[in-house]
C-alpha cells in the first residue's frame, strides 16, 4: 500500500508538475567538460526530487505508525531534502553554478547527524557497535561510532547524487538497494521502516516513467541528496552501517571513482578514468547511456542479493 501511494502520488502529478517546470524555467545546466552528448539535456527541468520526496512521506505516513524511528527516518530524509532543494534552487534560480558552498552543506548535514545520534541513542537504544557481516560478530568502537554515523550520511547522501548523472540511473538503481533493504528490515524486525522503503521503492519505479532515457525531468540535488539520506537512515537505524556499503555497492563505485581520479590527478597529473564518475567512463569508451544504465542496475542487483545472502 505504502507503495501504491508513493508511485501514485508521483504519476499523477508528474504530468501537471513537470510543465510548471517548464515555466518557472527551472532547467539543468549541463557542464561544458561533460560527454558532448549530454548537452542536448541543456534545459530539461530538474528538481524533480519534489514528486518523489513528498511521494515517500506520504505513503510512508499514509501506511506506518509514526513511531519513534519512522519519525527519524523521515527526518534525515527530509533534512537531506532541504539541503538539496536550496543547492538546487541557488543554482537554477539564482544562476549560481555552485549551489550550496561545501561548508554550509557540510554543517548542515552535520546538523542531521548530531540530532540522529542523540535520539539514536537515547530513545531508539541504538548502542555504539558495529555489525561485521562476514565475521557475524559486533565491534564497540566507542565514540568513533559517532563519526561513522556522520561519515555513512555524508558519504551515502554523496554517492547517491553522484549516481544521478544518467537517466534514470539514480532512480532504478535506489529502487532496487531499497527493495533489498526492505527485507532487511523485516528480517531484523524493523517492519515500520520496511514500509519506508518500500515507499521509496514506489516513488523510485513511478518517477522512472518521467526520468527513463529520454528524460523530461531531472530528480536534481533535491531528490539525490534526500535518497541517499533515507538510504543512509536504514541502515543506521538497523544498525547495518557495514552492509549498507554492499547493497549500495554502485553508490559506493561511483564515489570512489571520483576519490581516486583527483587524488590520481592532483599527484600525477594522470587521469585513471576516461571521467569521473565511472558511469561517465564507459559512456566515452562507447557504451550507450541505456547501456550504461542497464549493466549498473544489473550489478546494483548482484549487490542486493549478495548483502542479503550476508545478513
Amino acid at each position: 500500500m505504502a507503495a501504491v501511494i508513493a508511485a501514485g502520488f508521483v504519476l499523477v502529478t508528474g504530468p501537471f508538475f513537470i510543465p510548471e517546470l517548464h515555466k518557472l524555467k527551472f532547467g539543468q545546466s549541463i557542464r561544458e567538460e561533460g560527454p558532448k552528448s549530454h548537452q542536448a539535456k541543456s534545459g530539461t527541468p530538474t528538481m524533480g526530487g519534489i514528486m518523489i520526496i513528498l511521494g515517500i512521506t506520504l505513503g510512508t505516513v499514509a501506511v506506518a505508525p509514526l513511531s519513534t524511528e519512522i519519525m527519524l527516518a523521515l527526518f534525515i530524509m527530509l533534512g537531506h531534502f532541504v539541503l538539496g532543494f536550496l543547492d538546487d534552487y541557488i543554482k537554477v534560480v539564482k544562476k549560481r553554478n555552485l549551489g550550496l558552498k561545501a561548508k554550509q552543506k557540510m554543517l548542515g548535514q552535520i546538523i542531521i547527524a548530531v540530532v540522529t545520534m542523540v535520539i539514536g541513542t537515547r530513545m531508539l537504544g541504538i548502542d555504539t557497535s558495529v555489525w561485521l557481516p562476514v565475521a557475524n560478530t559486533s565491534v564497540n568502537i566507542g565514540i568513533g561510532y559517532y563519526f561513522l554515523v556522520l561519515f555513512v550520511m555524508v558519504g551515502a547522501s554523496n554517492a547517491v547524487n553522484l549516481t544521478d548523472g544518467l537517466d534514470g540511473l539514480a532512480s532504478g538503481t535506489m529502487a532496487i538497494a531499497a527493495s533489498a533493504y526492505a527485507a532487511v528490515c523485516l528480517l531484523l524486525g524493523h517492519n515500520d521502516l520496511a514500509v519506508f522503503c518500500v515507499a521509496i521503492v514506489g516513488a523510485c519505479l513511478a518517477f522512472l516513467r518521467f526520468n527513463a532515457h529520454p528524460a523530461k525531468v531531472f530528480m536534481g540535488d533535491t531528490g539525490s541528496l534526500a535518497l541517499g539520506g533515507a538510504f543512509a537512515a536504514v541502515g543506521i537505524l538497523t544498525h547495518t552501517e557495514v552492509l549498507l556499503a554492499v547493497i549500495g555497492l554502485i553508490f559506493v563505485c561511483e564515489a570512489l571513482s571520483v576519490i581516486i581520479q583527483v587524488i590520481s590527478f592532483k599527484t600525477t597529473g594522470k587521469r585513471v578514468f576516461r571521467m569521473s564518475p565511472i558511469h561517465h567512463h564507459f559512456e566515452l569508451g562507447g557504451w550507450s547511456e541505456w547501456k550504461v544504465v542497464f549493466v549498473f542496475w544489473a550489478v546494483g542487483l548482484l549487490a542486493s542479493v549478495a548483502g542479503l545472502s550476508l545478513l
